[in-house]
């Protein structure tokens, strides 16, 4: 059954495709720090670190460092985990639900909802990412959303295969 998610076209984004691996495959891609690593970002850009703690209120970490020294920590927490078909995290808390300081590098915040299912065609790989304010949302957009996002999956699926 297809989950149903409320898309809100002035706060939200959303990446989908379709992939021939099993969900299963894109779920450890997620959910195991030594594999995020090597995909999360786009390149020339990498995860020099990163701390998953599966579980609702557990942390979701990771340091991204660009080619000319930039680094850029993000603080998060899981705010759903369900395996192999769902996993929504936040940079507005850090672990154990606590706020997280007001301030984002990024400039805006948002919840991201990540979805798994099997369909006849494959397995629909599909990112929600709900902003606070139509503001936030153009600013995510403009930073290259689909393309990064984009980039991003082909990474993961090349490293899956």
């Amino acid at each position: 059954m297809s989950e149903i998610i409320v898309i809100d076209p002035q706060l939200d984004l959303v990446f989908e495709r379709i992939t021939s691996l099993p969900l299963e495959k894109l779920w450890k891609g997620w959910t195991h720090p030594e594999t995020l690593m090597k995909w999360f970002c786009p390149r020339p850009w990498k995860v020099t670190d990163c701390r998953i703690d599966l579980h609702a209120g557990g942390e979701f970490f990771n340091r991204m460092e660009g080619p000319n020294g930039e680094k850029a920590d993000n603080h998060g927490c899981y705010l759903e985990v369900q395996a192999n078909r769902k996993l929504i995290w936040t940079g507005m808390m850090t672990k154990g639900f606590r706020p997280a300081p007001p301030l984002d590098p990024l400039g805006f915040q948002f919840v991201a909802t990540i979805l798994f299912e099997k369909t006849d065609k494959g397995t629909l790989y599909k990112a929600v990412v709900a902003h606070a304010d139509e503001e936030g949302r153009k600013k995510h957009e403009a930073m290259g959303f689909q393309q990064g996002w984009g980039l991003a999956f082909d990474q993961l699926v090349e490293l899956m295969k």
